[in-house]
């Protein structure tokens, strides 16, 4: 009976502890990194446009960006890993990392790089009222959606999983 306690004490454990491989490469090295150069590759895609200015390209840099960074962490849900008998799969990727602990290293990496994209590109717009707008709704959209208190809330039937509609 003893021995029954510890295999399923030890199986519960492993499950707790067990790695994600669907959110586990967030936390790996280089990836900080890959978000750096692609919004470098973002910038000069968009500044190799014969009539684009600064201005414009930074904007489309940050539009471009929190797009991504919306579509990757907030839009898809699910894995298509079979882990943990179903438990992550009505869950978004920015849900399923690091367990769902907030204010994670990289939690807070992945929010505050959109923001300095977004100081960058108001700058270089010079403060343009109309950019900023633009340039502000994009963010603010990311940054709702990276918030504690959205943790698994789900606006409009949006990224509503199966088990969600019951």
């Amino acid at each position: 009976m003893h021995t029954l306690v510890q295999r399923v004490a030890s199986v519960a454990n492993l499950n707790e502890h067990s790695i994600n491989p669907n959110s586990h490469w967030v936390n790996l090295k280089g990836s900080w990194t890959t978000n750096i150069v692609m919004i470098v590759v973002f910038r000069f895609l968009f500044s190799v446009i014969p009539w684009s200015t600064p201005e414009l390209s930074w904007t489309l840099t940050n539009l471009s960006y929190c797009l991504f960074q919306y579509i990757m962490f907030h839009g898809i849900i699910g894995t298509p890993f079979e882990v943990n008998q179903g438990a992550y799969d009505n869950l978004t990727l920015w849900e399923q990392m690091d367990n769902g602990e907030q204010y994670t290293p990289t939690k807070k990496f992945l929010t505050v790089v959109p923001i300095i994209v977004f100081l960058i590109s108001t700058h270089y717009s010079n403060y343009d009222v109309a950019t900023f707008i633009i340039n502000f709704t994009a963010i603010l959209i990311v940054l709702i959606a990276k918030l504690p208190a959205f943790h698994r809330v789900r606006f409009f039937g949006i990224n509503m999983g199966q088990n969600d509609c019951n």
